[in-house]
């Protein structure tokens, strides 16, 4: 009689694992007929439904076969040894550098998302909504978000849209791989050059060609643009990340000429033009279009939270059927209840109302630091350069260091810098000595530290 020794729980399983090891080891040889369960279960001291539980199972997978009044054999075929691999070591993350003062992260400040509104928008939407959070929404999103868009698109920002021209996402990379899809046609993809690294990143990862695009003082270079051969064009006009130009109207209207041309499109990326700090946001792109050449993109993670992964996209007309035809299979990739509290959040007016918020901290934030920079001893060593929109500025350093020493120095400082040229596709040396500040998430009380360091690093 077979005899093992059953440790583990559940019995059943024990036994399968034994019995299977037997098998695939050829210590039970194919066609040996196994002991009936009632002796069996006996003879180890176990229940008939252990036995059983292991027996049906073996039979599921094929390593047994039932035969009627007969009994249970061991079937035929060739059955391959079970893995003695071992599983894959977790891996550890690289410990990462411990930083007193943070220049380089452009993620907002946590402490100013509306915790006490978000709660109670959220009780609200369970009270009202119910069973119904639980039902699929449809693949462009949930209808009461993309009307409460439109509206607030329309209001705010001057653009006539309908709710039918946006599809919600899972935040701007995902946006940018739907569109990669959407415009195959159209060929390469030029970026601004330096851009957003991920811009270029997710467009080069979903296939597409891509054609940097050097920028002058007014924003991306036309002549080298139609020089390109592309016919899309990836853009920030109303801030560019990280150069901070504002492209003026007769830039943004010889884009529009362009694209008409080309018979191309312009992918306007909006993500923080509603944080400008010293006057109105600037009108859109899409704004002022009038052939359907704009696709729109922003999300809400500079203005709420990073976390939320929430963006939207507004196609024209001309695109909007092909992206039923093409890419109507996408099931909505942003939890129901977010949609519905973000909906809620905005047509009852809250959004607004935190935007106001924040404009008014980041301003006392920015003119913070612009003041500890001038009144610091090294401020005849550096020159800024910034627009009084979105969360960051650029500032050029009096330095004998390239940016790779100065990044190391800093390091040893405690002092994370971002640098321009980190940014840039195509000769980067041209940006050396140039800081990408992001003061969003600096810590005021922390400023007399900041400069003590930014000291210690030009000296």
């Amino acid at each position: 009689m077979l005899t093992y020794n059953l440790q583990r729980r559940p019995l059943y399983l024990a036994l399968y694992h034994a019995l299977r090891h037997d098998i695939t080891t050829a210590a039970l040889a194919q066609g040996e007929k196994l002991p009936a369960k009632r002796p069996f279960a006996e003879h180890l001291g176990v229940s008939v439904m252990t036995v059983e539980g292991a027996y049906s199972q073996l039979c599921a997978e094929g390593y047994l076969e039932a035969r009627p009044r007969q009994g249970y054999f061991v079937a035929q075929g060739q059955f391959g040894v079970p893995s003695a691999t071992k599983p894959a070591p977790m891996v550890t993350p690289a410990v990462a550098p411990t930083w007193t003062s943070d220049l380089h992260s452009n993620r907002i400040d946590a402490a100013a998302f509306p915790f006490a509104t978000w709660s109670k928008l959220v009780r609200q939407v369970l009270s009202q909504e119910g069973t119904h959070l639980l039902d699929p929404l449809p693949n462009q999103g949930l209808p009461a978000l993309r009307e409460a868009i439109a509206q607030d698109l329309h209001q705010y920002r001057g653009m006539q849209v309908s709710p039918e021209q946006i599809f919600i996402g899972a935040g701007a990379e995902y946006c940018y791989l739907l569109l990669a899809q959407l415009l195959q046609e159209e060929g390469a993809i030029a970026v601004e050059d330096p851009c957003y690294g991920k811009i270029r990143q997710v467009y080069t990862q979903a296939g597409r060609e891509i054609r940097p695009i050097t920028l002058d003082e007014h924003g991306l270079d036309i002549t080298a643009l139609s020089a390109s051969g592309a016919r899309i064009a990836h853009l920030s006009p109303s801030h560019q990340y990280p150069s901070g130009v504002v492209m003026p109207i007769g830039r943004r209207q010889a884009l529009l000429q362009w694209a008409e041309q080309v018979d191309g499109y312009l992918i306007e990326d909006d993500y923080d033009s509603e944080l400008r700090l010293t006057a109105r946001p600037i009108a859109p792109l899409q704004s002022i279009d009038t052939h359907g050449r704009v696709i729109y993109l922003n999300t809400f993670s500079q203005t709420i939270a990073p976390s939320m992964r929430l963006g939207f996209v507004v196609l024209p007309p001309k695109l909007l059927e092909r992206y039923r035809q093409r890419l109507y299979f996408y099931a909505s990739t942003v939890p129901s209840m977010e949609q519905h509290v973000l909906a809620q959040f905005l047509s009852q007016g809250y959004y607004q109302r935190h935007l106001s918020r924040m404009r008014k901290e980041y301003r006392q934030r920015r003119l913070a630091v612009l003041q500890a920079f001038a009144a610091a001893p090294f401020a005849d060593k550096i020159t800024i350069h910034e627009e009084g929109a979105g969360l960051h500025f650029l500032m050029t350093v009096d330095t004998p260091y390239d940016d790779e020493t100065l990044g190391r120095r800093s390091q040893e400082l405690g002092l994370r810098l971002g640098f321009l040229s980190d940014y840039a596709m195509e000769n980067p040396h041209q940006y050396q000595g140039v800081l990408v500040v992001n003061y969003a998430s600096l810590d005021i009380h922390r400023l007399p530290q900041v400069v003590e360091a930014l000291g210690n690093l030009l000296a």
